[in-house]
């Protein structure tokens, strides 16, 4: 539950984020109420109500602000835009979008603003140019490399995304005051492992592992994933880098360890960031517990589940075929599709691991092929068509299925294709986009899941797990209930 009314006016007074969605403030004076960001005039603390949820402000008799919109999920009123727009353009930032010849005007035009915008919107929201956030975030993965690894210089300078060795050098000794050889923890001669290298990647716990590692299992497509002794196995490709991960859980060190092929070090940093997207490893389960828990339907599943994950992905289209071919029938029906798809469309590779053998078709690829091919694999005419118009759609950059898409005109779009409904774009917007909010409504499993009958009382009821969502209805399949 939300704090203190003395705590909560300090938030407000700050215009502290970290309470946005948290609470909401009614103003006895106006009869309105906000979030604790809106940008109105701070009212005195005698004239502010508190409150844990919007509807228990407009129950009290207080009517929405129309400057911050605290009816919509917190990052999604007008007011959030220029912030929301700069944390996907870091997102993007992150994952080499500015390496390799990525150039500031091609991200802007990605995101659908002029460079002079994106650089505007990145300075207020963090302090510094676009440019100079790429350079972080590159020095950051070089001394992560230095640290956990004993690649050659050159090779941690490349993986990084620097350009040459030397811009490198120059750059690592400007920020840290030292050479990039002096904070290596390995010793120069230590074996070196040709074929594959080892990181670690952090998250916050509590994390459930084991749930979220039954849940991948249960989806494995054959050939492309593999989930054994616990640890979740798979092929994939970035760019023109092929190779393979494997993934195991460090709970000592609050990590999971991932294990790849070297020939992906060329596309390590979009590789890093999917990888976190999969396991959910930037996610906040003390936030999103303390919301959840407030209502008493989720309150004994937050408790026995903690840090439950939202399973993310590695490929959008993978992601999106996968959901598609789950529609209306059980799990491991679509699990045995998708395998017969990825055999059928998608590229051979060799790997050091038992049963991977196949990297996942590309949209670029089954865009080209004909529905009645897709059909023969014992897919309906419907979802075949429904698959190459979503593969066209991807192919021609009409439908971006990554972190930091627009959810509303992502799911917009989706819905437009044929076969596509509500439940499977807020499927596909939840894990594909990394959406938090996302809700498949109409999914029977959570109506059973909540004793409800009726969408629209479902819907009224998920309203107060906002921001939230996506996770309220992981912890309602996982008390019982069973997704595609």
């Amino acid at each position: 539950m939300r704090t203190d009314d003395a705590t909560c006016y300090r938030a407000l007074a700050a215009r502290d984020r970290r309470f946005d969605g948290v609470f909401f403030v009614g103003v006895t004076t106006t009869g309105i109420y906000c979030r604790p960001i809106c940008p109105a005039r701070t009212p005195g603390p005698d004239r502010c109500r508190f409150f844990d949820h919007a509807a228990a402000a407009e129950q009290a008799g207080f009517r929405p602000c129309l400057r911050c919109r605290p009816e919509l999920a917190p990052g999604h009123a007008p007011m959030d835009a220029p912030g929301r727009l700069a944390r996907q353009a870091a997102a993007r930032i992150e994952a080499g979008a500015l390496n390799d010849g990525g150039s500031l005007e091609k991200l802007a035009d990605e995101l659908g603003l002029s460079s002079r915008q994106l650089r505007r919107v990145v300075q207020q929201e963090f302090g510094v140019a676009p440019v100079v956030l790429a350079q972080t975030k590159r020095l950051l993965l070089a001394k992560h490399l230095l640290t956990e690894t004993s690649l050659p210089m050159i090779a941690v300078a490349s993986a990084s995304g620097f350009a040459s060795l030397r811009r490198f050098n120059a750059l690592f000794r400007t920020h840290y005051g030292m050479p990039p050889s002096r904070i290596r923890r390995r010793q120069a001669d230590a074996p070196v492992d040709a074929a594959s290298l080892t990181l670690s990647l952090a998250y916050r716990p509590p994390f459930a592992w084991d749930g979220l590692l039954g849940f991948l299992s249960g989806r494995a497509t054959a050939g492309v994933e593999v989930v054994a002794d616990g640890r979740y196995a798979r092929t994939i490709a970035v760019g023109d880098a092929r190779g393979w991960i494997r993934v195991e859980h460090r709970p000592k060190r609050n990590a999971v360890a991932v294990e790849m092929a070297s020939s992906l070090l060329p596309a390590l940093a979009p590789l890093l960031g999917r990888i976190r997207c999969l396991f959910d490893l930037d996610c906040r389960p003390d936030r999103i517990a303390a919301q959840l828990a407030i209502d008493p339907r989720l309150a004994a599943a937050v408790s026995h589940f903690p840090g439950l994950r939202v399973p993310g992905c590695v490929d959008g289209f993978e992601l999106a075929v996968r959901t598609i071919l789950g529609q209306r029938i059980s799990v491991a029906a679509a699990t045995t599709l998708a395998g017969r798809f990825a055999s059928a469309f998608g590229e051979p590779i060799e790997t050091p691991i038992a049963g991977l053998d196949r990297i996942g078709p590309s949209a670029a690829r089954v865009a080209t092929v004909d529905p009645s091919e897709i059909q023969t694999l014992g897919i309906t005419g419907p979802r075949a068509i429904a698959i190459r118009e979503l593969a066209a759609a991807m192919a021609d950059g009409s439908i971006r299925l990554e972190p930091g898409a627009d959810p509303d005109a992502t799911i917009a779009r989706l819905k437009r294709l044929p076969g596509v409904g509500d439940w499977t774009a807020h499927y596909i917007a939840m894990r594909a986009l990394r959406w938090p909010d996302a809700f498949p409504t109409g999914d029977l499993g959570l109506l059973k899941a909540v004793g409800e009958s009726s969408i629209r009382n479902l819907d009224a009821i998920a309203e107060t797990w906002r921001p939230w969502r996506a996770y309220a209805a992981m912890h309602l399949w996982n008390s019982g209930a069973t997704p595609t």
